[in-house]
């Protein structure tokens, strides 16, 4: 069930695991600033250099009182092996049931022209307190995130 969401929603909660298996629930952050950064595949030239964009900005996202959490629908190993080589100082999401990207309606189906492969278009969602503040979504996985805007809405709330 696809349920769309926009600025000023309450965001859908979910629960998935990460690049360690662990669960994280988007409930954990209840009362803190979250940007939830969605993309397509890990070990790709757009999405490992969003990650490291991300993971070479956090301390100022840290300053701003943000968690980052990166959610594509690789599995935890891939992300695992993906978050080591990367160094990322962040967790990644694995929604490989494809119900996280189906919440948000952040997903390409047939990706890659590859009939019934689905993922996870490019999109950042900043959650205060339990909800939207903003959103971004791109159809192109060449276009990189707003940094600048992220940062410049994450500091309106700090």
């Amino acid at each position: 069930m696809i349920i769309l969401v926009n600025v000023g929603d309450k965001a859908p909660d979910f629960t998935l695991v990460n690049q360690n298996m662990e669960k994280v629930s988007l409930s954990d952050f209840k009362n803190d600033a979250v940007v939830l950064a969605f993309y397509p595949g890990a070990f790709t030239g757009g999405c490992t250099k969003e990650m490291c964009t991300i993971r070479d900005e956090i301390a100022v996202l840290e300053d701003l009182n943000a968690h980052i959490l990166g959610i594509s629908v690789n599995d935890p190993f891939t992300n695992k092996a993906f978050h080591e080589e990367n160094v990322l100082t962040f967790p990644l999401l694995c929604d490989y049931n494809r119900e996280v990207v189906k919440l948000f309606d952040v997903y390409h189906t047939d990706f890659a022209g590859l009939k019934g492969y689905t993922t996870a278009k490019r999109s950042v969602f900043i959650i205060n307190s339990g909800v939207i503040d903003y959103k971004w979504v791109t159809d192109d996985p060449g276009v990189m995130p707003p940094y600048d805007e992220i940062k410049a809405e994450l500091a309106k709330k700090s």
